[in-house]
């Protein structure tokens, strides 16, 4: 096992060295100005998907005469205006009138999770929220208000609006955006970066140097040098992009924006997409080893690598869709899956302060990312040394006709 490891290194020693001091690493570098357009894709996806986020709820802090009565003016009004103009209505629980809490208290509350909170009379109604709530909930506001104590919406009472800076609403909403971009940003690097492991493999099973690696060290260190090669040269790319987006904004931009900080914090969240993105890069450049050690031309590559192009495209949707619905089973699946479970576990972590499950989770991706590097060294050997028995017995087959002639 130290042999192998020792020969491991020396091998990645090799191939990190012949690619870094390339002429093709350069333009390598260049390599994410194309995929800007994708980028654009999925930033429409993202944004689709925020308009169908949960709908927002209004906490009323009235009588519940009067609550019912707008409960009931909204259930008339969603006839004829459908069941998804109005926000969800839910009667605040106060055990004492005469002390009514303060509205922005219930906003900061999480528990709760209201997007504003209205009070005041159906005559004179009062809606405390943040500035992007009041102007999205202010005119429905005052048409439910306005038919709950008149039952016309003719004449419509004024609204009393007060301004907050934040609400766990919007808290939500911040930490799932920044959910969607760490999971858009850690697929679009694997996918780009894994990819480049067929394309070295074939070029040197066409020059025959494969065999003469195998013949001087194990199949399994050729393996294991070469992926972890490509990953620390992911990460030097990872690192020189970086640089140059930061450079970049800080010339011809106004600075870095102020991102919503996610709910695990800054420096933690960044060391889980730093172990998360090893993790899926273990996983998915050693499949794609396993099936560049099948191919013999990059037509051959194209060819095979395509289904699993297209199935990560599948986790991904997948891993995506299930980001805004924490606790459900299509979130709860995409966790647990191998493939998917960095990218949900990532947005997990900006969404929810909980550490132990990621812990969880990085044991269960160390686990699988081991066994696919054994499924893929054993491909390796098999389609790339043709050591398999049935080919053991085929060359004995040929050597003794080779002596008889």
């Amino acid at each position: 096992m130290k042999e192998t490891l020792r020969a491991a290194f020396v091998i990645g020693r090799r191939d990190f060295t012949a690619i870094i001091f390339s002429k093709a690493f350069f333009f390598f570098l260049l390599g994410p100005l194309f995929p800007l357009v994708v980028a654009l894709i999925a930033g429409n996806l993202g944004k689709e998907l925020a308009e169908n986020r949960d709908t927002p709820v209004i906490g009323v802090m009235m009588d519940e005469q009067q609550a019912d009565q707008l409960i009931k003016a909204r259930e008339t009004l969603s006839k004829q205006m459908g069941p998804n103009y109005f926000a969800e209505i839910k009667l605040v629980d106060i055990d004492n009138y005469d002390a009514l809490p303060d509205p922005q208290s219930l906003l900061t509350n999480s528990d709760i999770n209201y997007a504003v909170i209205l009070s005041g009379s159906l005559e004179k109604p009062i809606l405390t929220g943040t500035e992007n709530s009041l102007r999205q909930l202010n005119a429905s506001v005052a048409l439910l208000s306005g038919y709950a104590s008149n039952a016309q919406s003719t004449n419509l009472p004024a609204v009393q609006t007060n301004r907050v800076k934040s609400s766990a609403n919007r808290v939500k909403d911040l930490r799932q955006t920044t959910g969607q971009a760490g999971m858009i940003i850690l697929f679009m690097l694997t996918t780009l970066l894994a990819g480049m492991v067929l394309s070295n493999l074939v070029e040197e099973k066409s020059n025959k140097i494969i065999e003469i690696l195998a013949a001087s060290i194990p199949m399994d260190a050729v393996f294991i040098g070469k992926i972890f090669a490509m990953l620390v040269m992911a990460f030097v790319g990872i690192i020189v992009w970086s640089t140059m987006a930061y450079i970049g904004v800080s010339i011809w931009g106004t600075g870095i924006p102020n991102l919503p900080t996610p709910a695990v914090g800054w420096p933690i969240f960044l060391i889980l997409g730093v172990i998360y993105f090893s993790m899926s890069y273990l996983m998915l450049a050693s499949l794609f080893l396993g099936i560049g050690a099948m191919a013999a031309t990059v037509r051959e590559v194209q060819t095979l690598s395509m289904p699993a192009t297209m199935l990560q495209m599948v986790v991904f949707f997948i891993a995506i869709f299930g980001a805004n619905k924490l606790g459900e089973p299509i979130e709860m699946f995409a966790s647990i899956f191998p493939f998917s479970s960095p990218l949900a576990m990532l947005s997990r972590a900006a969404q929810v302060d909980i550490l132990w499950h990621h812990g969880i989770a990085i044991i269960g991706q160390a686990f699988f990312a081991i066994l696919i590097l054994r499924i893929g060294v054993t491909m390796f050997r098999r389609n790339v040394m043709k050591s398999g028995s049935g080919n053991k017995k085929k060359h004995k087959f040929f050597g003794l006709l080779a002596r008889n002639a």
